[in-house]
C-alpha cells in the first residue's frame, strides 16, 4: 500500500516538473523572440519619439516661464504648464497603445461613456473646474491678494482649477470652492495699487463749523502713510442727535491699511484736542428719590 503511494506521489512529481520546464521553455522561446533586431531597432525609435515629445514639452514651458509677469501671472502660467504636463502623457499613453495594436477607437468610446458616467456622478467638481477656468482667466485674483467672499476674508495662497486656498488673519487655511467665487460677490482689497479709507467723526453742536473743517484736515498730514495725491479730504456728513457729523477721507497703499487706519484714528484725536473741540458721547442721567 506503501509503495503504491509512494509512487503516485513521484508520479505527480514527475508530471509538476514537466509542467515547470514546459513553461519555462515557452516563456525563453518568447523572450529569445522578442530579442531580435527589428524590435530592438523598434524600442529604440519609441525612446527616440517619446524623447523628442518630452523635449518639445520642456521647451514650451521654459518659453512660458520667461513670459513677464504683467502679461502672464504666475497662476496662469503654472495652469497653462500643467495642462501641456496633461496633453503629454496622454499622447504618451495614445503612442504607446497604438504600438501594442490596441483599438484606440474602441478606447475613446469607452471614455466618452464613463465620462457621462463620472460628469453626473460628479457635477460639483465639474462646476468648480469649469468656474475655476473663469476665475483664471478673469484675472481678478492674484497670489497675494486680500479677499473677502461671504464672511472668510483671508490672503490668497494658491489659485487652482477647483478652489483657492486663503489663510485668515489668525492664521487660519480656509478652502473656498470656484463655484462660491463666481456665485458671490467677491471684494479684493489689493486689485488697485490705491485704496481709500474714511473715517466718520463728531463733533458738539457748540463747535464752529468752519473751525472743525479746518482742524480734521490737519489730521491726515500727521500720517505718514497717507498718499498726498490723490489729496485727503474732509466734508461734512449731516447733523445727528447730539453731534455734528463729518467724514475724513485718506487714500493710501492696501498693505498700510492698519498703520493707515490707527495712525488717523490717533491723528483726529490729538488735533481736536489741541484745538479744545469736544467729541459728543452718550450721557445717562441717574436720579435717585428718597
Amino acid at each position: 500500500m506503501s509503495d503504491t503511494i509512494s509512487s503516485i506521489g513521484e508520479a505527480a512529481s514527475q508530471a509538476a516538473n514537466d509542467v515547470l520546464l514546459s513553461q519555462t521553455s515557452s516563456f525563453l522561446t518568447w523572450v529569445k523572440g522578442l530579442l531580435t533586431w527589428e524590435h530592438l531597432f523598434k524600442l529604440i525609435g519609441t525612446l527616440l519619439i517619446i524623447f523628442v515629445i518630452w523635449l518639445a514639452f520642456r521647451l514650451i514651458a521654459k518659453a512660458i516661464r520667461k513670459v513677464p509677469e504683467a502679461k502672464l501671472p504666475a497662476q496662469r502660467t503654472a495652469i497653462i504648464i500643467r495642462f501641456l504636463k496633461y496633453i503629454f502623457y496622454i499622447i504618451i499613453v495614445l503612442y504607446v497603445l497604438g504600438l501594442f495594436g490596441i483599438n484606440l477607437k474602441a478606447i475613446w468610446g469607452a471614455a466618452g461613456i464613463a465620462g457621462v458616467a463620472i460628469g453626473f456622478a460628479a457635477q460639483t467638481s465639474v462646476s468648480n473646474l469649469i468656474s475655476g477656468l473663469f476665475v483664471l482667466t478673469e484675472g481678478s485674483i492674484h497670489v497675494g491678494d486680500t479677499i473677502i467672499v461671504g464672511d472668510v476674508t483671508g490672503i490668497v495662497d494658491e489659485v487652482k482649477l477647483l478652489s483657492i486656498r486663503v489663510h485668515t488673519y489668525d492664521n487660519q487655511m480656509v478652502r473656498i470652492p470656484n463655484s462660491t467665487i463666481i456665485n458671490s460677490n467677491l471684494t479684493n482689497n489689493s486689485y488697485h495699487n490705491k485704496r481709500r479709507l474714511t473715517l466718520k467723526v463728531g463733533v458738539d453742536y457748540s463747535t464752529d463749523m468752519k473751525k472743525a473743517l479746518e482742524v480734521l484736515k490737519k489730521a491726515p498730514e500727521l500720517c505718514p502713510t497717507v498718499l498726498k495725491n490723490p489729496e485727503p479730504a474732509v466734508w461734512f456728513d449731516g447733523f445727528d442727535a447730539s453731534s455734528i457729523n463729518l467724514v475724513v477721507a485718506v487714500w493710501f497703499k492696501p498693505v498700510d491699511f492698519l498703520q493707515t487706519k490707527n495712525d488717523l484714528y490717533i491723528a483726529i484725536k490729538q488735533v481736536l484736542d489741541e484745538a479744545g473741540i469736544s467729541i459728543p458721547f452718550n450721557q445717562l442721567d441717574v436720579k435717585i428719590k428718597q
